[in-house]
């Protein structure tokens, strides 16, 4: 792959793969893949043939973080309302999956962290190495890391800067499953084709409360959740869903 396309985009079967796409740079976000990363986001949440997303990086990195060349010449790879690689403060409605071959670092991994899920080489490094150049992991390092792994293992990510390999990780709860080197986007696409035999409106719908429900309290979260679900039980896919499990077939999605 080359260079000229920072971010190229595949859909097939139900799934966009989007592959960040400066293996020279090993995969560090610039301007332009952060505009190319929105606009892919976009079309998977706008197209209803696109049930899931996948990210992942081109010439076996992930990600390098930000392109800290760029940075000096006063160039941030943010969108206004979006943040860094132009989705980490808005991630897509429907289920992501983040890719990961060799590092995520620094942006790199706050990319992945934004993800819903996680398949990683087995030899992968993590970390959010920016106290080491003298800034700070301000794209949802500090702030979402220690929501997904134990408070005191985030902070010693942040403030020593050193990596955590894929062992650790999955132990942690981080990733979601570590696969052999080299085989991240097939196990990815495994688990995108699972989640693709599902009841769309079930999984985005699934995927909006447990998002969005770590900030709701006892009294108010059983009506909130009520509140997200119950299309969910007056649609089309559910009649379907249960007369396809009654025939003894395939059921045959609307997304209504």
């Amino acid at each position: 792959m080359s260079d000229e396309q920072p971010v190229l985009v595949d859909v097939a079967d139900g799934v966009m793969t989007i592959t960040l796409n400066r293996p020279k740079a090993k995969n560090a976000v610039n301007r332009a893949m952060a505009e190319g990363v929105a606009a892919a986001m976009d079309e998977l949440d706008g197209n209803d043939a696109i049930r899931v997303g996948i990210i992942t990086g081109a010439g076996g990195t992930f990600c390098a973080g930000m392109d800290l060349k760029a940075f000096v010449t006063g160039e941030l790879p943010m969108l206004e309302g979006r943040g860094f690689a132009g989705f980490v403060e808005s991630p897509p409605q429907k289920p992501l999956i983040a890719a990961v071959e060799g590092f995520a670092l620094a942006g790199g991994l706050e990319v992945m962290i934004s993800c819903d899920l996680v398949v990683a080489a087995d030899n992968a490094k993590f970390g959010i190495p920016e106290v080491k150049r003298g800034l700070a992991a301000a794209a949802g390092g500090l702030i979402r890391l220690p929501r997904q792994v134990p408070p005191r293992v985030a902070m010693e990510l942040a403030l020593t800067g050193d990596f955590m390999d894929a062992e650790r990780a999955i132990g942690m709860g981080l990733i979601n499953r570590s696969v052999p080197a080299g085989t991240a986007l097939e196990g990815a696409q495994a688990l995108a084709a699972t989640i693709v035999a599902n009841g769309p409106l079930a999984v985005k719908l699934s995927k909006q409360v447990i998002s969005e429900s770590g900030d709701w309290s006892a009294q108010e979260m059983w009506q909130k959740q009520q509140e997200i679900v119950m299309p969910i039980f007056t649609s089309e896919d559910a009649i379907e869903g249960a007369t396809a499990f009654a025939e003894k077939r395939a059921p045959n999605w609307k997304g209504k």
